[in-house]
């Protein structure tokens, strides 16, 4: 719900944090649509990957779409702003976070792809979702096919596709989830929350760095996702690149710019990585992923597989998502482990 308006030298102070930080709240001007302007607060105007988007009111029926970006609303307090979202079975586990709550306050619309018939049958206003998850040229579901029958979108900001082809990434991946959280704070009038959230993450991440390895004692790291015959890593700006890197790791695939990639098995080979971390969900469990790492026989050189040296993390904690900061400290106890 949105909270009473708050002192202007506090709105001017977090305008000027927003600017700074690339979120762009640029309005406040007087409302030309007729819209409910009681609070002071809307019209609203944010920067969302390189576009400006205004915004009347707070959305009222929003649908999202993945696990990250569904926990980024329920970690802002926002279920009731939600028509509901969409996510396969394969979320990980829910008992431990915080916000484990808003599932039971919102309805599970799907497992399946999110699609526009379903976000039409749950009369959304809003949806919130990303390029690669969730909007799909190839499947025809894109913010231009929502806008065209009167719904609007807002991208994950780790999605944005950065002018060379269809690759992501125009921040870093931590700027990315607090930009969003500052967008949204603006968007749903819950920047108090937005900014609360965005202290304790930073406070976490700093405490997990100040714990870290530096320089030439960073063990390499590199992301396993998926793949046989290729394998589907992290590049620069997807979220995994952040969390080694804080986590007091070496990312191995930190030249990449790009989000979510594939490379070549003989890249990984010659970059050596002490450490691999493996990205749990979908049909191949982790599991099942460490014994084909285990038994590759071009990987039997490494030195993260001679010495066994394999972490898994969940789906959630790679992707932006409001669980980053906490695997960051998690991947970081593991490092230190590693390096002793």
């Amino acid at each position: 719900m949105p909270h009473p308006l708050r002192p202007a030298a506090f709105v001017l102070a977090a305008a000027l944090a927003l600017t700074a930080c690339g979120a762009d709240v640029t309005s406040r001007e007087d409302d030309k649509s007729g819209a409910s302007t009681a609070d002071g607060h809307y019209p609203v105007t944010v920067e969302n990957c390189g576009e400006k988007k205004r915004f009347d009111r707070a959305p009222q029926r929003v649908v999202t779409n993945d696990v990250g970006i569904t926990e980024i609303m329920f970690a802002l307090g926002l279920e009731d702003h939600m028509a509901g979202y969409v996510m396969p079975d394969d979320k990980g586990d829910m008992t431990s976070v915080p916000w484990k709550d808003g599932y039971k306050k919102t309805t599970w619309l799907s497992k399946d792809r999110i699609n526009k018939e379903l976000v039409l049958d749950a009369r959304a206003d809003l949806v919130f979702a990303g390029w690669n998850y969730g909007f799909n040229e190839g499947e025809g579901f894109t913010p231009a096919e929502l806008e065209r029958v009167g719904v609007d979108s807002y991208l994950l900001s780790e999605s944005c596709r950065n002018g060379q082809g269809k690759a992501r990434g125009v921040m870093p991946p931590l700027e990315a989830l607090y930009t969003d959280l500052r967008n949204l704070g603006e968007i749903f009038d819950v920047a108090d929350r937005a900014d609360t959230l965005i202290t304790s993450f930073r406070k976490e991440v700093a405490d997990a760095r100040s714990r870290a390895a530096t320089g030439d004692d960073r063990l390499r790291v590199f992301l396993y996702d998926d793949g046989k015959d290729k394998p589907l890593t992290s590049g620069a700006y997807a979220g995994p690149h952040d969390i080694i890197t804080k986590a007091g790791g070496d990312h191995i695939m930190k030249d990449l710019e790009d989000s979510w990639t594939t490379v070549g098995w003989e890249t990984v080979v010659d970059r050596d990585p002490e450490v691999i971390v493996i990205n749990d969900y979908g049909d191949t469990g982790a599991e099942e992923k460490r014994k084909f790492l285990k038994s590759y026989k071009p990987l039997a050189g490494v030195s993260a597989i001679k010495n066994d040296r394999i972490v898994v993390l969940d789906y959630v904690d790679l992707v932006e998502s409001p669980r980053n900061p906490a695997a960051i400290s998690s991947l970081a106890e593991d490092l230190r482990k590693f390096a002793r």
